[in-house]
């Protein structure tokens, strides 16, 4: 499991580079998704995790999709990963919405962004199967967010009514 790295850290403002297609079906590349995914999972509150969050400059970003849906009465939900590499948009809507955020990289800072309200993402799998998928919501602010960490920006580059919420605060949740 690594650490994840906080702003200030080179590696996230550099545009990361695309997986060679040589890497795809990897021991290699399972690895650093494997890594990705247990250091997202020791997050509670983390929802998905670009690969320059843990130092390694490639396009890659998971989703734990089981997280972005209310628990069931008893309990949580399987987890339920979604692998994106070399991630592009196909589309997005003309709509905006304001969104809070917040980012396992900027610690205690909390601000609004405004985000397409739904985004259609074309990337490869592990194995380098190509696959569309859309979202709307929470998921195209996800696909949004991560895919600016793959391009070197930060939410807090355009985020206004920024805060920061300290852990030593009453409004901290742990």
């Amino acid at each position: 499991m690594s650490t994840i790295v906080q702003d200030g850290e080179p590696v996230l403002r550099k545009i990361s580079e695309p997986v060679p297609d040589g890497l795809f079906g990897t021991p290699e590349l399972q690895n650093i998704i494997t890594d990705m995914e247990e250091t997202l999972d020791s997050q509670m509150d983390g929802v998905a995790l670009a690969a320059p969050q843990i130092g390694i400059p490639y396009r890659i970003f998971i989703v734990r999709y089981d997280r972005t849906i209310p628990p069931p009465p008893m309990g949580e939900h399987p987890a339920d990963v979604g692998v994106y590499i070399n991630p592009e948009f196909v589309k997005s809507s003309r709509r905006r919405v304001e969104m809070d955020e917040g980012c396992l990289s900027v610690r205690g800072i909390y601000g609004k962004t405004m985000r397409h309200e739904r985004s259609t993402v074309r990337a490869k799998d592990v194995d380098g199967t190509l696959f569309e998928r859309g979202g709307g919501g929470l998921l195209a602010q996800i696909f949004q967010h991560e895919t600016d960490h793959l391009n070197g920006i930060l939410f807090i580059d355009h985020a206004t009514d920024c805060t920061e919420v300290r852990k030593d605060s009453p409004d901290h949740v742990a």
